[in-house]
């Protein structure tokens, strides 16, 4: 498999860093990585998922350009990212007697990715790490921007570092490996580029979506590519202009404040996947930009016939909501990262393409549009 790769770059000052984005990657992981190293030590961190199928690749490409490495799996899903899987990362690490000249190597989907991260942040004060992700979520998203960190009860990622990667590998052809329920959760991420600020790729998804999320049977690798290359190339500009998330970056939660009290309130199990919260969350953004006024009725419709064409949720059917209320999901929704003097930030659109962030909203109206979510 060829390894001809695209390059995107990072631009962050003394942290900027390169996005590879193409086929054959894994495979020329060794000579990729080791130029950002310190020195040729590693410590390589997979999951029993993605171990079946990359991880000899990429040990394979290390040893051959002699980088010293050990090799560390996981247990697979969102249940990993917690406190208590973070101790014994950092434990086994120290354990290993990693010293600050040594990189870690995070190869799976964004919970590998985000809790790698965050140990390589806190383990003796800061390592370098390196993104591989094997998910189209973690390829268009949170193998970028080094937002690191792991969940709470109390809600999503509320424990965390910003540290940047040295370098991330994205390579299309992972995405071949990957079941149905997951490339389809990716997608949700996809499609929020073309929500916040580009309403032509939107477009372009109506049309080629099917390519970028259809699993094997209706695979088309360009368009998989081009979708990565443009969410990668517009999260690469949004992080630049505000890495911390002071601003603009907030844009790419849509969907996730109304997400994250969902992935909450399900236990961050099988029962909702990361890409399905935001499907839903964005659905219910959009039903909450229309109730205000701000939004067409027209592009809502069409945001929730898209997402539901592509296998994505966009209601609470066929979730266990007994006993829950909006007033719950609102006590979740106050949890959230970006709420600011007690109040709740919300990313809503006046159109496709056209998304804002604001904490001017009335409560009433988000208890509305969760009430009508309820009663489905």
């Amino acid at each position: 498999m060829s390894s001809e790769h695209d390059t995107l770059s990072v631009d962050l000052g003394p942290r900027s860093y390169d996005i590879l984005v193409g086929e054959g990657l894994l495979g020329q992981a060794g000579p990729l990585v080791a130029p950002v190293m310190s020195r040729p030590r590693a410590v390589l961190i997979t999951d029993e998922n993605v171990e079946r199928y990359w991880l000899e690749t990429v040990e394979d490409s290390l040893s051959a350009v002699a980088i010293d490495f050990q090799t560390i799996v996981l247990e697979p899903g969102e249940q990993t990212k917690d406190y208590a899987h973070a101790e014994t990362l950092t434990g086994q690490l120290l354990d290993l007697r990693v010293e600050r000249s040594t990189t870690l190597i995070a190869l799976g989907g964004g919970v590998i990715g985000d809790l790698v991260g965050f140990c390589a942040a806190i383990t003796l004060r800061g390592l370098d790490f390196v993104q591989m992700p094997t998910t189209l979520l973690a390829q268009v998203d949170s193998s970028v921007g080094g937002k690191t960190g792991i969940n709470m009860p109390q809600g999503k990622n509320l424990i965390g570092a910003f540290h940047q990667p040295r370098l991330v590998l994205a390579d299309i052809g992972a995405l071949d490996t990957l079941p149905a329920r997951d490339l389809q959760g990716g997608y949700a991420e996809v499609v929020k580029y073309g929500l916040i600020n580009d309403a032509g790729f939107f477009k372009w998804l109506e049309s080629h979506g099917a390519g970028v999320a259809g699993g094997s049977e209706n695979r088309d690798v360009q368009a998989q590519r081009h979708a990565v290359l443009t969410s990668c190339r517009a999260k690469a500009a949004i992080v630049a202009a505000d890495e911390t998330e002071q601003g603009v970056r907030a844009l790419l939660n849509l969907g996730h404040t109304f997400g994250h009290a969902l992935e909450a309130k399900t236990g961050y199990g099988d029962a909702l996947t990361h890409g399905e919260s935001v499907a839903i969350g964005m659905a219910m953004a959009f039903d909450l930009s229309v109730r205000m006024g701000l939004c067409p009725e027209d592009d809502r419709d069409r945001v929730k016939k898209h997402l539901s064409g592509s296998c994505l949720p966009i209601d609470l059917k066929g979730l266990r909501n007994d006993g829950w209320s909006a007033s719950q999901l609102i006590d979740l929704m106050g949890q959230d990262k970006k709420v600011a003097g007690g109040k709740l930030t919300f990313i809503l659109a006046r159109g496709i393409g056209q998304s804002f962030i604001t904490d001017e909203v009335d409560l009433a109206d988000v208890n509305g549009v969760l009430e009508d979510y309820l009663k489905t």
